[in-house]
């Protein structure tokens, strides 16, 4: 028996790879959402594999009646309609923490680079200055011995609690999901409310997934209840912080700096105000994808479709709709 799987078009999907690793048994037709050829593979496509998209309504799943599993290549799974999907009977998993290392490696990068003033020493240097000829003091930092608050303790923020332990950093946390004191032993971590993670850390690094909840977590309140010092870091997802209460507080010098990966809209307007500002770190949402990893989402992407196929529940079932 042959089962039918569409590969979503998007250039972080290199087509070959996907092929070079396709299971037996499998027919791959690879096609851009929104399209006629898209909608037409949709009709016999028991599995669809790709980027969440907002498009994935319930006429969709109307439009898909043989679908058995929504496999995402990523993270993050806002884009998509959840109620749609359960109510299709269409279970969404995600990557299975394929870009982990990536997305813990950058929020690290990002930490070292707003503390250490990465694009100030490179526009000097380039600019033909150098130390002491200038009158701005650079404030460079250390986060040897600093305290580190991870805001959401799953995969991700495991391993970016690992390499933070590495550097000699003091690491706290707080998560709905607390974990048992043995495990904050072997983690070398411990658990805290979210207000004393704010109160006592010297760089806060989020790792949430966005929810109605996790919206705006971290708003005008909790920036101004950070120390003057501190560091907020964002590699989840931009919705997560009120971006112009962010401007605000670093316009301010409220706060010391930010490094942020995401945005509230993406890609950001080009008159986006954070632009104007030199305490902050910007990169456009490529936290996560790597030429290492994307062997991995595809690895894990079709072992949890023959999962699926052989009869059996898939793996990283969105909470939502995990039973």
């Amino acid at each position: 028996m042959t089962h039918k799987l569409v590969l979503m078009e998007n250039p972080m999907s290199p087509v070959e790879m996907a092929r070079d690793i396709l299971p037996r048994g499998f027919d791959m037709v690879v096609a851009r959402p929104g399209t006629p050829a898209f909608t037409e593979a949709m009709r016999e496509a028991e599995f669809l594999v790709g980027f969440a998209s907002a498009g994935f309504d319930a006429a969709f799943y109307a439009g898909a009646p043989r679908l058995r599993l929504l496999q995402l290549l990523s993270a993050g799974y806002d884009r998509c309609d959840i109620e749609a999907a359960r109510g299709a009977g269409v279970p969404i998993s995600t990557n299975g923490g394929a870009n982990g290392n990536a997305v813990a490696e950058h929020a690290l990068m990002l930490m070292l680079a707003v503390g250490k003033r990465l694009i100030w020493q490179h526009r000097t240097v380039t600019a033909g200055g150098w130390r002491g000829q200038s009158k701005e003091q650079p404030g460079l930092i250390e986060l040897r011995g600093r305290t580190l608050g991870i805001v959401g303790l799953g995969n991700i923020g495991k391993k970016v609690a690992r390499l933070a332990r590495a550097f000699g950093m003091h690491v706290i946390y707080f998560d709905q999901a607390r974990l048992t004191e043995e495990a904050e032993d072997a983690l070398e971590v411990r658990f805290r409310l979210l207000p004393e993670i704010l109160a006592r850390s010297d760089i806060v690094s989020l790792h949430v997934p966005l929810t109605a909840a996790s919206r705006h977590m971290i708003g005008a309140p909790e920036l101004a209840a950070m120390k003057p010092s501190a560091i907020l870091v964002n590699t989840s997802r931009g919705p997560v912080v009120d971006e112009v209460a962010l401007h605000d507080a670093l316009a301010a010098n409220r706060i010391a700096g930010a490094g942020l990966d995401v945005f509230d809209q993406e890609p950001p307007a080009p008159g986006n105000p954070l632009f104007t500002l030199d305490n902050v770190v910007l990169t456009p949402h490529l936290a996560g994808p790597t030429a290492d990893n994307v062997l991995a989402r595809f690895r894990n992407a079709f072992d949890n479709c023959q999962r699926v196929a052989r009869g059996q529940k898939p793996f990283w079932v969105i909470p939502e709709l995990a039973e």
